[in-house]
């Protein structure tokens, strides 16, 4: 097994998951690519969470709990899955397929629906679009609820077109048309959910979809250029099988596990950056008759997901940041406290998880970057890495110092570098680090972990370099 090897696996596990540790990476690397892509991509080889162990330490994640204890359990299940591509594909819907707390009948609507794509996101398109048009809490969010035979309510039926399957055009030219919109919203007239139980004095209850034919415009609608008494299945139906279609989920796909696009409203007029990888993956949607496991496969083996380009070509998103480095140092293994401040540091560098700023969703790539956000997100990397209480960082410095007994600045920085993922520093910034690691031992050339003070000495050399990785411009890409 080479470090080449480790390095690729390392790539695919920031992607694909949340990165994972020197050890494990190891062990992937000896498993094989080809294996661990197969096994990514099949989550139900993998044991669950134990939910019922969360609950009894976190109660109010199975309660009608507010947004905070809906955002500690998601990222307590982000830190410890086995599922690593099971959330990550919840992630990038919940990113696709918005909806908010802000408005919401009731929170944990939210969480069962990122259940459902769990369920049903590496799966079928079209299965996950019926999905989402009967999901309780899509359904409220953008009002099908309120829309009625004779008097629509147009937020679904336009949000469906432009955000969540077509998208507003593509190579310069639109993908629909007002009229359309009018028409999905007809044919999805009485798709509504049952009255929720009162809060009070029971608690509130989940509203379920139904399907009211009352209320239900059953007249013929002509909507992207066919004709005929269509319901919400059958502009389904229409939607999938849409050139457009696929043009828009591959280049979600691309933009979210291989490099960053330009954002989605520029879309319609801005070509792909790797055409050709967009093309392939269209294809591959038709082929496999719009299955996003089969588009993912084809990604995930691709030369254009391995190339060396596309490592560290993404900004990661505040989930990746704070997740990716909890993950890596092996905290919250419980629900203990401060699980709460863990999934804060989400909404403070600017992903307020099942609370977006809009139906459009969060924009990505450098936008995830401003001055206050990444003051944010270089605080809490180098707080969380630099702690030795932290199990992870206490391995990482025992094991770097327990492989010889002398190493010289730069051996420090690369031994660093492979512990934390397999980080690259551009080679100024390794020589101006090397700098300060030489200044530290007061100009002696080796790191010598003998005596206790020594020992200790070395210690806070290497938590020191952690740190300065972790607040390195670098690390905030994945």
């Amino acid at each position: 097994m080479s470090n080449q090897d480790i390095s690729l696996m390392a790539h695919l596990m920031r992607r694909a998951g949340f990165g994972a540790p020197l050890e494990e990476l190891e062990a992937r690397a000896a498993k094989g690519y080809d294996a661990t892509v197969e096994e990514l991509l099949d989550p139900e080889s993998q044991p669950p969470m134990e939910r019922d162990i969360m609950m009894r330490y976190k109660t109010e994640w199975l309660s009608q709990a507010g947004l905070e204890g809906q955002q500690e359990e998601w990222a307590f299940r982000m830190i410890n899955t086995k599922r690593p591509l099971q959330e990550k594909i919840a992630l990038f819907w919940h990113g696709v397929f918005v909806t908010g707390h802000a408005k919401c009948e009731y929170p944990r609507q939210q969480m069962m629906e990122l259940d459902m794509f769990r369920t049903v996101g590496l799966g079928s398109f079209h299965e996950l679009l019926m999905g989402l048009s009967k999901d309780p809490a899509m359904v409220f969010y953008l009002d099908n609820c309120m829309s009625h035979k004779g008097a629509i309510n147009e937020n679904w039926g336009r949000e469906l077109l432009e955000l969540f399957s077509l998208g507003v055009g593509m190579d310069g030219d639109f993908n629909y048309s007002e009229d359309d919109v009018k028409e999905a919203a007809r044919a999805f007239t009485g798709w509504t959910v049952t009255n929720s139980v009162p809060r009070y004095p029971y608690g509130k209850y989940e509203a379920k979809f139904m399907f009211d034919p009352r209320d239900h415009d059953a007249e013929e609608k002509t909507f992207l250029g066919e004709t005929g008494n269509f319901n919400g299945e059958d502009i389904v139906d229409i939607i999938v099988k849409q050139p457009a279609t696929a043009r828009f989920i591959a280049r979600h796909l691309y933009n979210f596990f291989v490099a960053d696009e330009p954002q989605v409203p520029a879309w319609k007029d801005t070509p792909p950056r790797d055409a050709e990888a967009i093309k392939q993956l269209e294809d591959e949607y038709f082929r496999s008759n719009y299955n996003i496991r089969s588009m993912l496969r084809l990604l995930f083996n691709s030369d254009f997901f391995k190339s060396d380009q596309a490592r560290f070509a993404k900004v990661k998103s505040p989930a990746e940041v704070v997740v990716g480095t909890l993950h890596l140092l092996g905290d919250f293994k419980f629900p203990k406290r401060g699980i709460f401040e863990v999934a804060l540091g989400c909404r403070y560098m600017g992903q307020d998880l099942l609370n977006p700023p809009s139906v459009e969703g969060w924009h990505t790539g450098e936008e995830w970057i401003d001055s206050g956000s990444l003051v944010e997100r270089v605080n809490f990397v180098a707080d969380q890495v630099s702690d030795i209480e932290q199990p992870g960082v206490r391995a990482m410095v025992d094991a770097l110092l327990d492989r010889t007994a002398e190493l010289d600045p730069l051996s420090v920085i690369d031994g660093c570098l492979e512990l934390l993922g397999h980080v690259r520093l551009h080679e100024k910034n390794k020589e101006h680090l090397a700098g300060e690691i030489r200044s530290m031992l007061d100009q002696r050339s080796g790191l010598v972990a003998g005596s206790p003070e020594e020992r200790l000495s070395a210690e806070k050399t290497v938590l020191h370099t952690m740190k300065m990785i972790g607040s390195s411009r670098e690390y905030q890409f994945s």
